[in-house]
């Protein structure tokens, strides 16, 4: 089996963290690598510039800047032992964006938290559960949907 390239998509919840820990094991069991994607929500762009009277584009620009600035936080807590090979953040229907990045970087296999959350602070980024599902249909590499608590993983990420 090939497994040289995985996507994972982060949207910081303890559901892609355990993403990221799968995706590091296997990327150093098969001398692999890992590329990272965030992606904010076209909506919540909407929504946050019709609420305070911004263009989209400012609106986009500072939720990516500060989804840049998770996304180093959260490599930093999660040590990602030189195996990321990219990382992208970008705007748009998440399942989508996470489709068409796996297709751009001829991804083996994606790694991603099976389930949703409701957001964090100021970025209400994904609801990962039906992001998943359609992920799973839409792409055919091989998606691996990880709970977030899962057992013996945990001293992995050290």
């Amino acid at each position: 089996m090939k497994l040289q390239k995985l996507l994972v998509p982060v949207d910081f919840s303890l559901g892609s963290e355990m993403a990221f820990k799968y995706a590091k094991f296997l990327a150093k069991k098969f001398s692999g690598s890992i590329h990272l994607i965030h992606v904010v929500d076209k909506r919540y762009v909407e929504k946050i510039a019709e609420l305070n009277g911004e263009p989209e584009d400012e609106v986009s620009e500072k939720l990516c800047s500060l989804a840049n600035e998770k996304l180093d936080g959260f490599l930093t807590r999660n040590h990602s032992d030189g195996l990321i090979a990219g990382k992208k953040i970008t705007v748009g229907t998440p399942f989508q964006a996470i489709a068409l990045r796996a297709q751009a970087i001829e991804a083996d296999m994606i790694v991603m938290g099976g389930q949703g959350r409701a957001g964090e602070g100021e970025i209400d980024e994904i609801f990962f559960g039906s992001a998943a599902e359609r992920v799973v249909r839409l792409l055919p590499c091989p998606v691996l949907c990880v709970p977030q608590e899962v057992a013996g993983l945990e001293d992995e990420s050290k």
